[in-house]
């Protein structure tokens, strides 16, 4: 039996106006029996790299074939394309602005098939669009249409517009690995708990993380741990995150409100003296 097909939904919106239910309702309107997740509405207004982090954290535990759809998109309106790509066994729908930045760059570094076209059917969208909502008018029709061929066998995707070889990609820094064996990489974001993210991934912390500093503006983070409750409530640490990334964090406490550290600070990962 063929199982529903499932879309994510990711956009800055927030819940207090009505955008996100009028995408709910498109959706329903074109493939009813589509199981829509909201992955988050609460990405910050006009981030696109918060967006890009949200969508790159996410889609791994997402069966094959899932449709995401991220509308983060403050060129809305503009010259700016839409965009369907498939990647990583999945689909994704968004703004050819930067939102897939992280997906296509670990879909690459991974050696696997990445496909793009520039939506450009009027049949995946609303037969009128605005120039301010094309979270309603282009995104989410396209997201359904999708759904709807996958649920009924097969998706050609010259059905929605026509393939693009490049798309607008943010400037994120990858972690510049030094001849000392340190790691520089940046603050990407701070999570609600004021968390830091930073770009240098976990993967990359050796197995004596207790050895291990971080310098990041003018805080040297001398504590490492894998738990928070591994620090002393109050206490900077640096952790390996949920996400795969290296974290800042404070047990019991905000990163952010200690350090007053901002996206984009220089963080160097290395070896105490």
């Amino acid at each position: 039996m063929q199982k529903p097909p499932i879309i994510t939904l990711t956009t800055d919106f927030g819940l207090q106006d009505p955008f996100v239910g009028v995408m709910h309702g498109v959706i329903a309107g074109i493939c009813p029996s589509a199981r829509v997740i909201d992955l988050t509405h609460g990405i910050a207004a006009f981030n696109v790299l918060d967006g890009a982090l949200a969508l790159w954290q996410s889609f791994r535990y997402f069966p094959v074939d899932t449709i995401h759809t991220i509308v983060v998109d403050p060129g809305v309106g503009s010259k700016r394309s839409a965009l369907l790509a498939r990647m990583h066994g999945q689909w994704f729908i968004a703004p050819d602005n930067g939102t897939l930045t992280l997906v296509e760059r670990e879909a690459i570094r991974a050696g696997g098939q990445c496909g793009t076209w520039k939506i450009t059917s009027p049949a995946v969208m609303l037969p009128e669009q605005s120039n301010t909502f094309h979270g309603r008018d282009i995104f989410s029709p396209a997201a359904a249409h999708l759904a709807w061929h996958l649920e009924h066998g097969s998706v050609d995707p010259a059905h929605f517009g026509i393939p693009v070889h490049a798309i607008t990609e943010l400037p994120v820094p990858e972690p510049i690995h030094h001849p000392d064996g340190s790691i520089e990489g940046v603050i990407l974001k701070a999570d609600k708990f004021g968390n830091l993210l930073t770009s240098i991934p976990s993967a990359a912390l050796p197995k004596d993380i207790g050895k291990l500093r971080i310098l990041a503006g003018d805080q040297v983070i001398d504590r490492f741990t894998r738990f928070f409750a591994g620090g002393e409530p109050g206490q900077l640490v640096g952790i390996p995150g949920s996400s795969g990334l290296l974290e800042i964090a404070v047990n019991r406490g905000s990163a952010l409100a200690i350090t007053g550290l901002k996206p984009g600070t220089a963080v160097i990962l290395t070896r105490k003296p």
